[in-house]
């Protein structure tokens, strides 16, 4: 199959066992819209012009979900094997497929275009065949930190589960936003063991591995830590809905509208207004 790249694959997959729910993890609401929307539309947004979504628990929803989207392809997890193994399994329908390739998750709908797409240019521009977008937050717990030798470059992701009691304390974090030059990612994701403390295939591992084979890899730190909040708990959901009603808002004011009372007001995220609209509380 020929397809028109940049190539954006969404990691759709999990279950979110910590949601305590039925629905798919990304098929939760953040402002009346399912968070995979957001991801979608950032990829899109970043330039992206086609994507596919690797699916896995409940996705007969993800699918309903995403139905009237235009250029998505699906591509089904059977065995949760870890997120190496759910970008490797899209090998197939991108075996024709020579250029960049974006990989995101589904569960972060903060995500703007802005930095992706700075990503696909930088990678362009440098050549690189990994380049990984990072943050600094205060709060690094729940993400693999970036590890860099005494000159700042690049040198491995350690998930926090592996990290050392000093490998916790780094606060640049890897959000999972990465743009690989395929097919150089499909030689790195073939050395790929298990040896960690999930028996999993992570695809944190493959920019080390694309390293030892010689090849360039950056980290840059080109997010902000509102972009990343990964959704995993109820609460979690929450703090995502007040940071993009937030967004919302800010949009719309910037576009003519006034809003009397921004903390008691509630903007749906496929909503239109017209200029010098009035909202009230």
């Amino acid at each position: 199959m020929s397809l028109n790249g940049p190539v954006a694959i969404i990691l759709a997959a999990g279950q979110g066992k910590r949601m305590k729910s039925d629905k798919a993890k990304v098929l939760h609401e953040v402002c009346g819209r399912p968070m995979i929307g957001y991801v979608v539309d950032a990829a899109r947004g970043a330039g992206a012009r086609t994507i596919i979504v690797v699916i896995g628990y409940a996705s007969d929803q993800v699918l309903e979900s995403l139905h009237d989207e235009p250029d998505i392809l699906f591509v089904t997890q059977s065995e949760q094997l870890g997120t190496g193994h759910a970008v490797k399994i899209c090998r197939e329908l991108l075996a024709d497929y020579q250029g960049p390739v974006m990989v995101l998750v589904g569960d972060e709908p903060l995500l703007r275009p802005e930095p992706l797409a700075d990503l696909l240019a930088r990678q362009e521009h440098d050549g690189a065949a990994c380049l990984l977008g990072t943050a600094k937050v205060h709060d690094p717990m729940g993400f693999g930190r970036i590890l860099r030798d005494s000159a700042g470059r690049f040198l491995r992701i350690v998930e926090e589960r592996d990290c050392t009691p000093a490998e916790k304390a780094i606060r640049e974090v890897n959000p999972s936003c990465y743009v690989f030059q395929l097919p150089l990612l499909w030689d790195a994701l073939d050395q790929i063991g298990t040896s960690n403390a999930q028996h999993e295939y992570y695809l944190t591992d493959a920019p080390e591995r694309l390293m030892a084979m010689g090849q360039k890899v950056m980290a840059l730190n080109v997010l902000r830590a509102d972009d990343i909040l990964g959704v995993n708990t109820r609460q979690h959901l929450a703090q995502a809905a007040t940071v993009m009603r937030a967004r919302i808002q800010d949009h719309w004011m910037t576009e003519g509208v006034t809003i009397i009372d921004p903390h008691n007001t509630y903007i749906d995220g496929r909503a239109t207004i017209g200029r010098d609209t009035v909202i009230h509380p």
